[in-house]
């Protein structure tokens, strides 16, 4: 008598398939970060203050799928290393806006040349036209799964489900 299997199969599972892909190019990132004395969730808030100078602890902690607390800790080792500013207080009700100094912009120049890398590794057996369309249909996934709760139907039953984006 066989066993029925009530899960999913890993080797079909697109999610697993993701989360596969994500470990991979987080620990590659890890490695070529490591040496700059950098994490990726270090690389990334630079990133962001780099294109987005002002951000909030909470805007960044966002930014980079970490809770507001972690980031907090993180941006005040920036803060004593010399990579970012922040004013030593805030107006009533406003938050304190991070800045990059120059010291945090070569740190981010380096760290981005070896991010690129590994990116360009990633993606180095894909045509222009295969990473094109993977990136749309990642985009596509992203979309979807933010779509409202309701399985993509807006509130007057709508479809919301992005359809014109996709192949049909």
């Amino acid at each position: 008598m066989s066993q029925k299997r009530s899960g999913i199969e890993l080797d079909t599972s697109l999610g697993y398939l993701l989360k596969e892909a994500s470990t991979a190019l987080r620990l590659a990132m890890e490695e070529v970060l490591r040496p700059l004395g950098m994490t990726v969730t270090h690389y990334s808030c630079l990133e962001l203050l780099a294109q987005r100078p002002g951000m909030s602890n909470s805007e960044l902690a966002r930014g980079a799928f970490v809770t507001r607390q972690s980031m907090n800790v993180l941006l005040q080792a920036l803060e004593r290393d010399g990579h970012v500013t922040r004013p030593a207080e805030a107006a009533v009700g406003k938050v304190l806006p991070a800045r990059l100094t120059p010291r945090g912009r070569e740190s981010l120049r380096e760290a981005s040349a070896a991010v690129r890398a590994v990116e360009s590794r990633m993606l180095g057996g894909m045509s222009d036209g295969e990473q094109a369309e993977a990136f749309r249909l990642l985009q596509g996934m992203i979309r979807s799964l933010r779509d409202d709760s309701d399985g993509g139907h807006g509130s007057d039953g709508s479809d919301q489900s992005h359809g014109s984006d996709r192949k049909g």
